[in-house]
């Protein structure tokens, strides 16, 4: 009875990421057809971080005193829960900034986003678009695990969001990779499914970005892989023309 259990919720994850919102909506297959997969160079995310430009971490100038200044952050619960703070790793100049949702088990342990079977599979992405892991910067709008890797809360991602802006501003990338619908909506501002951000580019900050699976849901569904190759070819494209 419980694995039935898990496999239902794991079901419903699964289609949660993909249409967020829309799930239980009318979704035809002609709809999906005409939809237009246009490039949107211009469509800013509403939300912005709503920073007291008088707190310490809004006045950090490098990666190492962003970390140092929020590392024992207990702004949310998930501060009193989590083993290790998620900050964040890679190459703090990076060109390419990949985002995800939130800590997992894995990276609770560890201190680093996306390690274990998912973070394999995002280094095998990302070699296959030629970028290796160590030149680009891997965060999550997340830096403390939900408990049962449950999505994030809206009052814990208003909470670490500017964090995360705050990164981008220090990082300064030429393009932004978002994976899965959670951190998508969350810095896009986009109340749509995952299929309708899915090809098109936005702007955070001044900066392209661009949207695709999250590499736990391609574990589960291997059939979303191909997609997956789809999106990721067209950022190496935009990746290029920007260079």
């Amino acid at each position: 009875m419980n694995n039935t259990i898990n496999l239902l919720i794991e079901a419903i994850k699964d289609q949660k990421e993909i249409f967020g919102d829309e799930l239980f909506e009318t979704f035809t297959i002609e709809s999906r057809i005409e939809e237009p997969k246009n490039l949107i160079h211009e469509q800013k995310p509403i939300f912005m971080p709503s920073n007291n430009l008088f707190e310490e971490f809004a006045k950090c100038e490098t990666i190492d005193s962003l970390y140092n200044t929020i590392n024992e952050c207990q702004k949310c619960a998930l501060g009193k829960t989590r083993t290790k703070f998620v900050f964040g790793t890679g190459n703090p100049t990076a060109d390419v900034m990949i985002i995800g949702e939130a800590p997992g088990a894995d990276e609770d342990k560890q201190g680093i986003p996306f390690v274990g079977r998912a973070g394999k599979l995002l280094t095998d992405i990302l070699k296959a678009i030629n970028f290796e892991r160590e030149e680009v910067y891997i965060a999550n709008i997340l830096k403390c695990r939900p408990p049962n890797n449950r999505n994030p809360l809206p009052a814990e991602m208003e909470e670490c969001t500017p964090y995360l802006y705050k990164q981008i501003e220090l990082i300064k990338p030429k393009v932004i990779l978002c994976l899965g619908l959670v951190a998508a909506s969350s810095l896009l501002n986009q109340k749509v499914s995952l299929t309708k951000l899915r090809g098109n580019v936005y702007d955070i900050q001044g900066i392209k970005t661009m949207v695709t699976y999250h590499p736990a849901a391609l574990l589960r569904n291997p059939n979303w892989k191909r997609g997956c190759w789809e999106d990721v070819q067209k950022f190496r494209k935009l990746y290029d023309s920007l260079s």
